[in-house]
């Protein structure tokens, strides 16, 4: 039988996409390969977003070429978008697709076997103006799914590689959307988590529909289904008719992810964030109103050029005025042909991962003093995995707490009730 691994780096649309095409694969009579089996395919799905995320992808790359020598070598996604040359600089890969023409993947693989070329599916840059289905997702055992809504990025953030890797921003047809959403429920996936690359902007190609449309028709299609969670949403884009469904549909996770990247309105500016602070906190303010004791997650930049120290002292003074739940910290990184790249006042390597530490810090006491809140609290559980090494099972609530569990009996996957307690909860 004709075997196949696969590995997936970045986001979620990335592991996304890769379980597509997994599907795709088994469809075609291919099987996943197991430890010390013949690998026949090896495809890559590579990530841009930073430098570091570049590294990482040559690195797997070659990593992969070593371990499978005898493989069909397939490199697609944002890196292989944006550096053509790859397929010169490393000659073991076969087929390199950048983030077009994925869903022809098995055809390309099928067209080097019978003429043994390599092949170069990038477009110079990314034109799809409509959404590209990629087939069948995964049936992987296990509680929560991922599904994609949308792909490309509108906003020109101007330190983000992603508009010019990814191309315009385009709405996944409402009709295969929901079709998805009730084929995961049907296989005994109990929570879907809404994902994309600018998942908010969803409808706005459309002209007719909106994110808290599709929100809509995905929780009555699927009446079963145990929870609905956004990856994330950016604040201008939580409007009324979104709360308001968040309060009359409790499947709806009380999390919600929102970038934020900086706390200072001069930074916030050069970033090209189409906000300001005051704006940001209002809305916040709003949604804490309207849905009590939601968790309410972020992303920040540190060390963008400019930022000063008085103005990440602003960023810090900002973040506990908000009173986040938990950070996603990243340091600044340049990305060539972003306008960001060329600003003045690059902030040195040290100064940056100074101030990753200290926000890590603060993310560390925000979190543990939100969790504090529901100590002793009765709440439901998704079981997701099983930790081997504690012997607990680990899972989340409704509002993005990690919960410890010991049970006798297998849970994985269950939906369970237990009094929270940070440490180990208990059953009940």
């Amino acid at each position: 039988m004709k075997t196949f691994t696969s590995v997936a780096l970045g986001c979620k649309v990335n592991a996304y996409e890769v379980f597509s095409i997994e599907e795709t694969l088994k469809a075609q009579g291919y099987k996943l390969a197991n430890q010390g089996d013949k690998v026949d395919v090896a495809i890559i799905n590579t990530c841009s977003v930073t430098s570091n995320a570049d590294q990482k992808s040559r690195q797997h790359i070659r990593k992969l070429a070593k371990n499978y020598p005898d493989a069909i070598l397939v490199v697609m996604g944002c890196y292989a978008q944006l550096n053509k040359d790859l397929i010169n600089t490393i000659p073991e890969i076969d087929i390199l697709v950048g983030t077009s023409n994925r869903s022809k993947i098995v055809d390309y693989i099928e067209e080097f076997k019978e003429h043994g070329q390599k092949i170069i599916a990038v477009e110079e840059e990314p034109r799809t103006f409509n959404y590209e289905e990629l087939g069948a997702t995964s049936v992987t055992p296990q509680a929560r799914a991922y599904l994609k809504i949308g792909d490309g990025c509108d906003a020109f953030c101007t330190y983000c590689i992603i508009p010019l890797a990814r191309g315009k921003m385009r709405s996944r047809d409402v009709r295969d959307i929901v079709k998805e959403a009730k084929d995961l429920v049907r296989r005994g996936y109990k929570e879907i988590v809404l994902t994309g690359i600018h998942t908010g902007a969803y409808g706005k190609d459309l002209g007719n529909i909106k994110f808290s449309n599709i929100v809509e028709m995905i929780l009555e299609a699927c009446p079963s289904l145990h929870k609905l969670r956004v990856s994330s949403i950016e604040a201008n884009e939580i409007d009324d008719d979104f709360l308001r469904l968040m309060l009359k549909d409790k499947r709806i996770a009380r999390h919600l992810h929102i970038p934020l990247q900086s706390g200072s309105d001069e930074v916030l500016r050069r970033m090209n964030r189409h906000y300001t602070t005051s704006e940001f906190i209002h809305k916040i303010e709003n949604i804490r109103e309207k849905v009590p004791n939601i968790a309410i997650t972020t992303d920040v930049i540190v060390g963008f050029p400019g930022e000063s120290e008085k103005l990440f002292n602003e960023t810090v003074a900002f973040i506990k005025k908000v009173n986040f739940t938990q950070l996603h910290v990243f340091p600044y990184s340049a990305r060539t042909r972003t306008p960001a790249a060329s600003f003045k006042e690059q902030v040195l390597g040290p100064v940056k991962k100074e101030r990753v530490r200290t926000l890590i810090n603060l993310s560390e006491d925000l979190y543990r003093s939100y969790a504090q809140r529901f100590v002793g609290e009765k709440m439901q559980v998704l079981i997701e995995t099983y930790d081997d090494k504690e012997e607990v099972y680990v899972g989340h609530t409704t509002n993005y707490l990690a919960v410890r569990v010991k049970s006798d009996s297998d849970i994985k996957h269950e939906v369970i009730t237990i009094i929270y307690d940070p440490n180990i909860s208990k059953k009940i």
